[in-house]
């Protein structure tokens, strides 16, 4: 398998992970008949952006490495957001 294939997988991969974000948003929204961000979001958010990120950089496209770059940052912080918020509710 040459390289290429196995960097355009890599890509479909984190294509495929930061489309089950929305996917999985969708579903529970309309489980809930309302708009709802489960945790899941975050988490696909985060390895989709992740995955696609380390794409852009071996592609050494600056506009998709900054745009997911920057993505990654917003994810992490929300994450931090979901795990401080059950941290304080245990406590």
């Amino acid at each position: 398998m040459s390289a290429e294939i196995i960097w355009v997988s890599i890509g479909l991969v984190g294509q495929l992970l930061f489309f089950m974000r929305f996917f999985v948003q969708w579903i529970a929204s309309e489980k809930a008949k309302k708009s709802v961000i489960p945790n899941a979001f975050w988490y696909f958010s985060l390895s989709g952006g992740l995955v696609l990120t380390i794409y852009a950089v071996y592609r050494q496209d600056p506009v998709f490495i900054l745009g997911q770059g920057m993505g990654l940052l917003i994810y992490t912080r929300n994450l931090y957001f979901l795990h401080a918020a059950k941290n304080h509710v245990d406590a």
